[in-house]
């Protein structure tokens, strides 16, 4: 596959939305992973509202097109949903990269379809889910 398929107009418009969710100092919670792939790096602050469901959500992330898409399609769902709904995604989603499944329901997840024949790009495309994942409480 050409470049042209996995970096689409979709694709990088999604990256640049990132920037409505920027990481400032003041989220109670804090987490962030690292593409071993890739190097892509992703750092997250979550507030909880009372019900324990994200409430709002902050991101840097230093990662190439696909995973700052990626990125911002986690953060345009996520608040509302509980850490662990999270992690659920999270296991659906690497599974669905390693093609033992289908593409879960996460809105706007299919605009990253073609990435998915990229297994280089798995990495940085779970950086957000693998995050959040970390800020559940370990027993």
């Amino acid at each position: 596959m050409s470049a042209t398929v996995l970096y689409t107009p979709d694709v990088l418009m999604l990256a640049t939305e990132l920037s409505r969710w920027r990481l400032e100092p003041g989220f109670v919670l804090a987490g962030e992973a690292r593409s071993r792939s890739c190097g892509s790096m992703l750092r997250m602050g979550v507030d909880l509202d009372d019900q324990n469901r994200i409430a709002r959500l902050g991101m840097q992330c230093q990662a190439c097109a696909v995973g700052q898409a990626a990125a911002a399609i986690f953060a345009g769902a996520a608040v509302g949903r509980s850490l662990e709904a999270v992690a659920d995604s999270a296991d659906a989603i690497a599974r669905w990269l390693r093609g033992e499944g289908e593409r879960p329901d996460w809105p706007r997840l299919e605009i990253i379809d073609a990435a998915a024949a990229y297994p280089g790009r798995h990495g940085a495309i779970m950086l957000p889910w693998t995050a959040a994942s970390r800020l559940l409480p370990s027993d």
